[in-house]
């Protein structure tokens, strides 16, 4: 997930009609829903992490019954891996948020590329995450995905805007946080507790709901 000082969108203005610049391709496999062993290309960019395919099976099998129908936020998209995935399985709306130019047309290729349009149900906003969750929203979201890149402490900053203006729906959300393996998780709102967690030798991982949607 590549963060370099780029030309950024307002709060509400979405990617379009753009083309993916050209550089070195990779790609992801979506592995569940709709668009199931759909292979999309990934720009192999230093710092661009993909949520792996086993991290994401765990993931959305946690979610398997949150998803269909949810607004979803893809909070640092990246490769777009978690919100592909998500609107694979069923999510009602997804917004990415991307800083890096060529990562945002690239996001927004491959929407076209699985028809994902219009944009009613899949957005690609160029900006910096933590600007646009800065300004308030009377729109929440039911589940968020939150994978920052690593090293440059923006998980912290980016949950307390997430709470603090509005993006969370308090009612019913599911927040997932990735993040490096040996970190302690960031501070929420109280009454907010982990629902699952999971260590790989290289992330951390966890979903996090209010505490009376923890059935366990």
């Amino acid at each position: 997930m590549g963060r370099k000082t780029l030309k950024k969108t307002s709060h509400k203005k979405p990617l379009k009609n753009s083309r993916p610049a050209h550089s070195s391709i990779g790609e992801v496999r979506i592995i569940g829903g709709d668009w199931r062993g759909r292979k999309l290309p990934v720009r192999t960019a230093q710092g661009l992490r993909p949520t792996s395919d086993r991290v994401r099976e765990t993931l959305f099998n946690w979610l398997q019954f949150e998803i269909p129908g949810a607004r979803c936020l893809d909070v640092f998209a990246g490769s777009g891996a978690l919100g592909f995935e998500a609107l694979s399985r069923g999510a009602k709306q997804v917004t990415f948020l991307e800083l890096d130019r060529a990562n945002a047309q690239q996001l927004q290729a491959n929407l076209s590329t699985l028809k994902a349009e219009p944009t009613e149900h899949a957005e690609v906003v160029l900006t910096d995450s933590l600007q646009w969750l800065a300004k308030p929203t009377e729109q929440p979201f039911d589940v968020i995905f939150l994978d920052p890149p690593f090293q440059q402490g923006l998980m912290q900053p980016a949950v307390d805007r997430l709470f603090d203006h509005g993006y969370v729906n308090n009612e019913q959300a599911w927040l997932y946080i990735e993040q490096e393996k040996e970190l302690d998780w960031p501070q929420l709102p109280e009454g907010w507790v982990c629902f699952r967690e999971k260590t790989t030798s290289q992330v951390r991982f966890g979903l996090w709901c209010r505490e009376s949607l923890d059935g366990d």
